[in-house]
């Protein structure tokens, strides 16, 4: 599979961050493959579909697609009137950039588990972020010395206020301050997923109770600790079945199972299906 790597020859700053349209990407490109970095696709013009991971989205006019860092896809776009701009980033950059080491975490379109990749806006609201997309672009290409300036706050602006439409949209509420647990929380899920399993292993982390933390998550993301900690696992399990070309053996055992039939379990108890009969359905898609 391949993995694209994020390019800035084209910048005349030395930023890991990029406006593209149709003509510098390619969402024709049929074949599985992933990014180092994110993707948030304004689709203006789109018919089509795009598989993440193992979601199908249907792509259609005036909608917006989120994708995070190695996350495996798929076009299936149809050619005719495709017209859109992509912003991709790197994280740590964008991390970096706006001083805030959980800032992509924070954006709930993000690493997100339980609600779709997609959000559609208005004719208006497309208008504008398409009208945002430009200014950035510009300043890239036609570098000042505010550039960087005008940049952090143009693409600041633009992503709060689409994080504030996805929430909105899923019932979900945007965080409140900078010691929020249950951001904190999701940011440790994705560093440590696959040695530890327990929620008590986060607790410790975070130098919290299991209630202080349950309290956070369920406020923040609908769901208690227990069962994004789950959502997680089980995206992972499902990744490595589906991508690694390894045996449920040994994915097991790079998540720490103690043996096989554990992980089976598991992966039973949420899909309601074995391992060989989630593949088998897989290709009948």
């Amino acid at each position: 599979m391949q993995t694209i790597n994020f390019h800035k020859t084209e910048c005349g700053v030395d930023f890991f961050i990029n406006i593209l349209n149709q003509d510098t990407v390619n969402y024709l490109q049929t074949d599985v493959h992933n990014t180092d970095y994110f993707e948030v696709a304004f689709f203006t013009k789109a018919e089509g579909k795009v598989s993440i991971n193992d979601k199908t989205i249907d792509i259609h006019d005036n909608s917006i697609v989120f994708i995070s860092a190695f996350q495996k896809r798929a076009w299936r776009m149809k050619h005719k009137e495709l017209e859109f701009k992509t912003l991709i980033f790197r994280e740590d950059f964008l991390n970096e950039f706006f001083a805030d080491k959980f800032f992509t975490h924070k954006m709930l379109f993000f690493y997100q588990l339980n609600h779709e990749l997609i959000l559609d806006v208005s004719d208006s609201e497309m208008v504008r972020f398409n009208e945002f997309l430009a200014e950035i672009k510009t300043e890239l290409v036609q570098t000042k010395k505010d550039s960087v300036h005008i940049i952090r706050s143009i693409l600041y602006y633009l992503l709060q206020s689409i994080n504030r439409r996805y929430a909105a949209a899923n019932n979900l509420l945007i965080e409140k301050d900078d010691k929020n647990y249950a951001v904190q929380f999701k940011s440790l899920l994705e560093e440590h997923i696959c040695k530890k399993k327990n929620i008590e292993d986060y607790t410790i982390l975070l130098n919290i109770s299991r209630i202080t933390l349950n309290k956070a998550v369920k406020e923040q993301y609908n769901v208690t600790a227990t069962e994004l900690l789950k959502q997680r696992l089980l995206a992972e399990i499902k990744d490595r079945l589906v991508y690694s070309n390894k045996t449920v053996s040994e994915i097991s055992f790079d998540l720490n199972y103690a043996e096989p039939g554990h992980m089976m379990r598991f992966f039973k108890m949420q899909t309601g299906m074995t391992t060989s009969e989630y593949l088998e359905s897989l290709s009948t898609i």
